[in-house]
């Protein structure tokens, strides 16, 4: 009886020690679940905008704005500089991200001008503590092109950081492009060349 008692308690003791483990692990959000809304509003906003006057950069402009709510661009951005972000104040990093997200709002405008309504299927996820990858697939015709998407855990938000396209990494690619202009100017430099490869686009 004594021992039953003894086991009771003790059994008691670990249920209580794993309970907080054990409810953090429940409440982790599903990272699938909180893009699926999200691609569905952006379908949306280029479907309702398909054969109407509006212009690609008004449609870009409208995208961009939706996006803020998944994509963090600041991370994006600290990633794509590497070492060199450390170097800068806080107000030179504010202005990178900033000409950075111009420059993607054009790279997206190009993707608007491509799209027209194929569907997006979610293939799978990974999560590994505060990151995770969402796989999903773009079907175009008889071609399907793999889209992943690469998320922090921000509080309770998933927000991406880079992309993978058909194994190509956005975060990687401009990486590679601008350490170069980096290493033989400087970061003021290559804001220089975005800002001007901007107005160029803007034309």
């Amino acid at each position: 009886m004594i021992l039953n008692k003894y086991l009771s308690m003790s059994l008691f003791c670990v249920c209580l020690f794993c309970l907080p483990f054990l409810t953090g692990a429940s409440y982790i959000p599903d990272p699938t679940e909180q893009m699926k809304p999200f691609v569905e509003k952006i379908r949306n906003i280029i479907d309702e905008s398909s054969g109407k006057e509006e212009k690609t950069f008004a449609i870009s402009q409208r995208l961009l704005e939706l996006s803020r709510e998944r994509f963090d661009y600041h991370e994006m951005s600290k990633r794509v500089l590497g070492k060199s972000w450390r170097k800068l104040s806080e107000e030179e990093q504010d202005e990178f991200v900033e000409l950075f997200t111009r420059l993607l709002q054009h790279a997206y405008m190009s993707k608007i001008e491509d799209y027209s309504g194929e569907p997006i299927i979610f293939k799978s996820q990974r999560i590994r503590g505060n990151r995770a990858e969402v796989r999903t697939e773009l079907v175009e015709g008889n071609r399907v092109i793999s889209i992943s998407y690469i998320m922090l855990l921000r509080g309770d938000q998933w927000m991406v950081f880079d992309l993978v396209v058909e194994g190509v990494s956005l975060v990687r690619n401009y990486r590679e492009q601008f350490a170069p202009i980096v290493r033989r100017g400087s970061v003021e430099v290559l804001k220089g060349k975005i800002y001007e490869k901007i107005k160029e686009l803007d034309g």
